[in-house]
């Protein structure tokens, strides 16, 4: 249980939503799978066997599940395309525009029903105490999703964005022209600088050594007027991430010893998810503090309005 994105987001600290009433609100956006004539559904699933929420140390943890039925925009098409040239040669003359839209409807109702359904899930972490919420999801948009369905069950989500007094491309370049990360955090070997102009010219290091020897190439990109939007870090030698200039913290990865940690001594299936976990959300319970002072400290500002 190892997440690998973090879109970040503030709560109230602490959030004062008891467990059973965030429990019984979230039954009312439950999953349900694909209608014969759904393209999509979406709800909630237990992240594992039991309830909707799987509570660990005051930790919580949800899933969104979302079913979609796989329907090429190109077989409903050649379908369409198909039957216009049998009514063509029928009538002798093709299908109006009007005719060819209520086709094109008749072909996606008689298809759906047969199309293929995939589904992914989406985690989503609370931590009540204090007032973080995160969703595994690779884009903001992804994110809402969850969340824009979270906001439909619960009778209130005084959630915001994370604000930090820094913006990350201003850090992220600070850092980067003074060749020194901020306290607790290594710079990595991945970075993207992208010019603010029409022409967006973008220059990416992967794999590369950012260190000394790639100062100077590097200031003059910022001097050029480049910034970076990309920049992978490590910190404390227990997560490596790379921080985006809106914010998000990708690639998450778990060092070793972190993983060797969470299965230590347990082969229990469930008692792994638990332990892994329980670390994860620990970690973040000081990672995170660390890395919004690394940005400045936290922007005092009011919670988004349900």
């Amino acid at each position: 249980m190892w997440f690998k994105n973090l879109q970040l987001y503030r709560l109230p600290a602490p959030w004062k939503l008891e467990l059973a009433t965030l429990i019984e609100q979230l039954g009312r956006g439950a999953f349900r799978p694909c209608g014969s004539q759904d393209p999509m559904s979406r709800g909630w699933v237990p992240p594992r066997d039991g309830e909707l929420v799987h509570a660990i140390g005051g930790q919580w943890l949800l899933m969104l599940c979302v079913e979609q039925r796989l329907l090429p925009a190109a077989v409903i098409n050649e379908e369409v395309r198909e039957r216009a040239e049998k009514i063509t040669a029928e009538q002798g003359y093709p299908p109006g525009r009007k005719a060819l839209r209520d086709l094109k409807d008749r072909v996606t109702e008689e298809l759906l029903p047969r199309a293929f359904t995939r589904r992914r899930k989406t985690p989503v972490w609370i931590d009540p105490i204090h007032g973080w919420l995160g969703v595994d999801a690779a884009s903001l948009a992804k994110a809402e999703e969850a969340l824009e369905h979270l906001r439909q069950c619960l009778d209130a989500l005084p959630l915001a964005l994370v604000q930090t007094r820094m913006s990350p491309t201003s850090a992220m370049a600070d850092w980067l022209a003074s060749g020194e990360a901020p306290a607790g955090f290594t710079v990595d070997r991945d970075c993207e600088l992208k010019a603010m102009d029409d022409e967006k010219a973008t220059v990416r290091y992967v794999r590369h050594p950012l260190g000394e020897e790639m100062e100077a190439e590097i200031k003059a990109h910022l001097a050029a007027g480049k910034l970076p939007t990309r920049l992978a870090l490590t910190w404390d030698d227990r997560i490596s991430f790379v921080l985006t200039d809106k914010g998000e913290i990708k690639r998450l990865t778990f060092l070793d010893v972190l993983k060797e940690n969470a299965e230590q001594g347990i082969d229990n299936a469930e008692e792994i998810f638990d332990a892994e976990f329980a670390l994860m959300t620990g970690e973040f319970a000081r990672f995170i503090p660390a890395l919004v002072e690394a940005l400045g400290g936290e922007e005092e500002t009011p919670p988004a309005q349900p």
